[in-house]
């Protein structure tokens, strides 16, 4: 496995495959961490994952966020837009930033580890209520795909 690894984390999707009940989510998830903490020791803590989000109006963006030794050092960003009439897809917005610009831009995904992301996960997106219906995906070599509640 190279050290670059890009992990799409769908955070906003609107057809997600499984959805968990508590007991459910936290083994998935639980084997999930299993698996980050051995990816993360195989590439030394260095990597790079994706956020990717669309929208119905043909709208895309991705966030590519790069990790060395555990700190975010870069993070790129691309805005797609689909032109409703001829379904071309063009690029409206493109930068970088990196590790002395972090945060300089509104737009993208919020500069987090993996290890944030799943500590995010478990404490904020996948608890249970009566009335929510929560998701956990781990599709990516058993990592952490989207998890929404």
């Amino acid at each position: 496995m190279t050290s670059k690894y890009f992990l799409p984390f769908l955070v906003i999707l609107l057809s997600l495959f499984t959805s968990c009940k508590k007991d459910e989510f936290e083994t998935d998830y639980n084997k999930s961490y299993a698996a980050w903490t051995a990816f993360k020791s195989s590439t030394k803590n260095n990597y790079s994952y994706s956020v990717i989000t669309n929208s119905w109006t043909g709208q895309q963006t991705e966030t590519v966020l790069t990790i060395k030794n555990g700190k975010v050092m870069q993070r790129a960003y691309t805005l797609k837009l689909m032109d409703s009439g001829t379904g071309a897809i063009s690029i409206k917005q493109q930068w970088s930033e990196d590790l002395s610009q972090l945060n300089t831009h509104q737009e993208g995904a919020s500069i987090l580890t993996l290890d944030e992301v799943y500590a995010k996960a478990k404490k904020e997106w996948l608890k249970t209520s009566k009335d929510v219906d929560t998701f956990f995906e781990s599709t990516n070599n058993g990592m952490l795909s989207s998890a929404v509640m």
